[in-house]
């Protein structure tokens, strides 16, 4: 007994140093900034009717192209890049070394592969940029409909697809939930906002997160209809979600509110770069 206390001593000892490191934290902190800024983007574009349009910068990349397209482009995506690679990390230190203590049970361990899925997404985010850095220009187009085409293209990729298209709609029903109960909140240090700033978050937090159910769900049942037609044109992500919503009767309200959350949810990443905790308890 005393030596499985022992090595927990150590272990969470490895996970305070690990996260109370001032760089990674700074770094950390500034990949929110970026996520929001990323998100924020999609959501005013989404606005201006680009996406009734076809525009190319609602998705992640897009945005990405966006912020860096000025003058100062090149220094802006070095920037951005810091952001992106701490945030990537800052995922798999979440699912591995568990900071905030969410534990072992099955919900929680559910909610650390959520944090290891996110920080791939960005990790494949921060690739991207790498080659608009460079000149490559990095790939255009849908990233779900090539990642089903690819799959589609292999034995037993139909029944990947799938389960990914299933995941989908699984991580949006759990956005969706997010927005309900709120219990994001326990990730901010609460005891140093204001009633206000408490309240804005919670609200901001809640409709970022009910926006991200809805593409998160329209993503996902597209990846599970390509998957089943065997048409990998069928699959959308963000960009391809948001331009079908456009062409819905319903959209016509819909679509401006998630556009709406997006920015939303972009200013509660920009909050979580000031209050998220980086360890818990």
């Amino acid at each position: 007994m005393s030596t499985l206390k022992a090595t927990a001593a150590r272990d969470k000892a490895r996970v305070r140093k690990a996260t109370r490191n001032p760089w990674l934290e700074q770094a950390t902190r500034l990949g929110y900034v970026v996520r929001g800024l990323l998100y924020g983007s999609i959501g005013v574009l989404a606005l201006t009717g680009l996406v009734g349009a076809g525009g190319p910068y609602t998705d992640q990349q897009g945005g990405l192209r966006l912020l860096a397209g000025g003058a100062l482009g090149r220094a802006i995506l070095v920037v951005l890049l810091l952001g992106l690679v701490a945030y990537s990390l800052w995922g798999f230190i979440r699912a591995l070394l568990d900071p905030l203590h969410r534990g072992d049970k099955p919900p929680a361990i559910a909610e650390r592969l959520g944090f290891a899925w996110s920080g791939l997404c960005y990790a494949a985010l921060f690739w991207f940029g790498l080659q608009l850095l460079f000149g490559a220009g990095g790939a255009t187009g849908d990233s779900n409909q090539k990642a089903a085409q690819w799959l589609l293209q292999h034995p037993g990729g139909g029944l990947v697809a799938t389960v990914a298209g299933v995941i989908g709609v699984v991580a949006g029903l759990v956005q969706f939930y997010q927005a309900y109960t709120a219990d994001f909140q326990k990730y901010l240090r609460r005891g140093q906002m204001s009633r206000a700033q408490r309240l804005g978050t919670q609200w901001l937090g809640r409709f970022g997160m009910f926006s991200r159910g809805v593409i998160f769900t329209m993503s996902g049942c597209f990846m599970v209809v390509a998957a089943v037609a065997g048409d990998a044109s069928q699959a959308h992500g963000t960009g391809g979600s948001l331009a079908r919503l456009a062409g819905e009767p319903v959209g016509r309200v819909l679509l401006p509110a998630v556009a709406v959350g997006l920015v939303a949810l972009g200013l509660h990443s920009v909050a979580s770069a000031r209050w998220g905790r980086l360890e818990r308890g």
